[in-house]
């Protein structure tokens, strides 16, 4: 059998005791060292995750940046059309493509027929007549899709006395009532 030369390798350090491997044992603590990293990478993390979602959004507040200012509240004029009361003063080619549509948001049998008729009485448009998707509505709207239709809106809500109208491309209708408990019919007489 062919003998070599003893080398570097030959010499196997005393106390270590391995057993086919040829690294030396961990230290003792070295799992806490990447421990620690992570809980300090999760903290980084966390805090520029909260600083970008304050620069994003403008209602998010830090919650370890202490209180911020309240604004003071200032009065905001809004402008609103006049209400069109009297049908006749408009562009009869405007009337011509004005549709007219009321809903019953209410349990009550027949509200939509007493507001459509009470319309159509004024010289409107004659209104299309339904049930509202929901009949627990509390309040009576008036909805209109354009800015032109605000006035005319506007002045079916003093008509019906409605609580307001509100600018919406949710219903097919120009103007769409949707009443609710507190509509007050007319009074027969």
């Amino acid at each position: 059998m062919a003998s070599f030369p003893p080398d570097r390798f030959d010499d196997i350090p005393t106390g270590i005791d391995r057993v086919g491997a040829h690294r030396a044992p961990r230290p003792r603590g070295r799992g806490w060292i990447g421990f620690l990293w992570a809980v300090v990478a999760t903290v980084v993390l966390a805090v520029a995750g909260l600083f970008g979602l304050s620069f994003l959004d403008p209602n998010f507040s830090l919650p370890f940046a202490g209180e911020t200012p309240t604004p003071e509240a200032t009065e905001t004029v809004v402008e609103t059309a006049a209400p069109v009361t009297d049908p006749s003063t408009l562009d009869p080619a405007y009337l011509e493509n004005l549709t007219i549509a009321v809903l019953n948001g209410t349990p009550t049998q027949g509200l939509s027929n007493t507001a459509a008729d009470q319309i159509a009485a004024v010289g409107w448009p004659n209104p299309s007549r339904a049930s509202a998707s929901a009949n627990d509505e509390e309040s009576t709207y008036v909805y209109y899709t354009s800015v032109e239709d605000e006035g005319v809106a506007r002045g079916i809500m003093q008509l019906l006395g409605a609580a307001d109208v509100k600018l919406s491309d949710a219903f097919p209708s120009s103007i769409t009532v949707v009443l609710g408990a507190d509509y007050q019919p007319p009074a027969a007489g």
